[in-house]
């Protein structure tokens, strides 16, 4: 008797939810007419599988409807299919820039999927739209904190006056939970560590200062110098002139300089110097160029030439490297090879760098050696910049340390950089000298 009432329960618990599902599906193929609006409020009323299967059909039968793939796009990422989401907001986002609410959305999704980095990322191209807006720059101090501290504020990243149900809660954090997030947010970091010279700032000006000394065992006296240099970002690419200054031997020398790094394609750029002197402590001209390849899997490649006029000879090289990044480092290793002309001798040298990233792309930390000759690694530097070019010396070996960080509202950026030199002298081979240098370089955004 007991079994047969649990049989009569059992069949009218069933006919009861498939009644219910029933009714659901009805609103879906039958009855009522399925709407925009309708989606919508299955979406709002956290019924997001069904309000996904009528969006669906809606951007089937209307691919320009970039209301209803947006909203697509948000019940995909309340269903925890994040990476699907981010397809569908890019889609949206290449069309319309300036629907802030598609903007919130995009950001919260990376903010679901713990994906600090590219939240952050996201955040910055939107305040390019609406400049000081209150709840984008909230997003972005979130994406922030998860990014460098791991850190959430009372209500995280949940607008709480929001009526959207989702199925996700703050929770408690935990030693696991804070462990994983430093391995995602690490291998998420790559997305913004990828910058090179052409990528798009927000603020379009920097200007740079650039002091350094190096000092000798034997012989020379100390050599002075100084740069100061404007960049421009247009939309074409950017444009860096530059005046440099050296003091050595008890004379002075300016060069003017300047950069070119224009846009070319997507994933590649290239690089123009052009520097004149009339000082002998600098050539009288120098031409240089290169054609980047930035690939998405972290590699870089180049490929170029430099031409330097001295006031006795003419040098010219051919340069290569390849770069990679891999999680937060950076490892770059490049040659300059310079066919011989009187001795017919092929003179080479190669430089490494190796770059640890901190927070961001403006704050790292770097190792860089380099040995064998080259027209633009030479004695008589410091860090990056060229002190003297002359042809006097011949084989060298070079370690210098570099620091750059960035100042608490980012506008500035300051970096340090020292070195030593063990060069022989072409006078008298198989003798060595030393030197070691060190410089400031003080940078300002606007």
């Amino acid at each position: 008797m007991i079994k047969k009432h649990l049989h009569i329960v059992v069949i009218i618990l069933l006919v009861c939810v498939y009644g219910v599902k029933g009714q659901d599906v009805s609103a879906l193929e039958g009855g009522d007419t399925p709407t925009f609006e309708t989606a919508y409020q299955l979406a709002y009323d956290g019924k997001n599988t069904q309000a996904n299967l009528m969006l669906g059909n809606f951007t089937k039968e209307s691919p320009d409807n970039q209301e209803a793939k947006s909203l697509l796009a948000s019940t995909y990422s309340w269903n925890g299919d994040y990476d699907k989401a981010r397809a569908d907001f890019n889609a949206v986002l290449s069309k319309n820039k300036t629907d802030k609410d598609i903007w919130i959305s995009a950001i919260k999704n990376e903010l679901y999927a713990k994906n600090y980095a590219t939240a952050l990322g996201l955040s910055n191209k939107a305040l390019v739209h609406f400049q000081d807006d209150k709840e984008l720059s909230r997003l972005k101090s979130l994406a922030s904190s998860g990014l460098n501290e791991l850190a959430y504020e009372k209500d995280g990243w949940y607008n709480v006056e929001s009526k959207v149900e989702t199925n996700f809660g703050i929770g408690k954090k935990n030693s696991k939970a804070k462990n994983a997030l430093v391995e995602k947010t690490k291998a998420d970091s790559t997305l913004l560590l990828r910058k090179t010279p052409v990528t798009e700032e927000k603020l379009k000006n920097r200007i740079a200062v650039n002091s350094s000394v190096t000092v000798f065992d034997q012989r020379f006296d100390p050599v002075v110098s100084s740069s100061i240099s404007y960049k421009r970002q247009t939309k074409y690419g950017s444009i860096i002139p530059r005046l440099n200054n050296s003091n050595r031997l008890g004379k002075n020398g300016l060069q003017f300089d300047i950069d070119l790094y224009p846009k070319i394609a997507k994933g590649f750029y290239a690089y123009v110097n052009y520097g004149y002197s009339n000082s002998e402590l600098y050539p009288n001209h120098k031409v240089g160029g290169d054609i980047y390849y930035n690939h998405k899997s972290g590699f870089e490649f180049s490929s170029g030439g430099r031409y330097i006029s001295f006031a006795t000879r003419d040098v010219k090289s051919i340069t290569n490297s390849v770069g990679y990044y891999r999680g937060n480092y950076y490892f770059s290793l490049r040659s300059f090879i310079t066919p011989g002309v009187d001795d017919k001798l092929t003179k080479a040298s190669g430089n490494i760098l190796v770059r640890k990233y901190l927070k961001d792309a403006e704050n790292y930390v770097g190792v860089n050696f380099g040995i064998g000759f080259s027209p633009e690694l030479r004695q008589f530097s410091s860090g990056d910049q060229i002190l003297a070019e002359t042809l006097l010396y011949i084989e060298s070996q070079r370690l210098s340390c570099e620091y750059q960080f960035t100042s608490k509202n980012n506008l500035s950026s300051y970096r340090t950089n020292i070195g030593v030199l063990r060069q022989e002298q072409s006078f008298d081979p198989g003798s060595f000298f030393y030197s070691i240098s060190a410089g400031l370089t003080y940078q300002f955004n606007f």
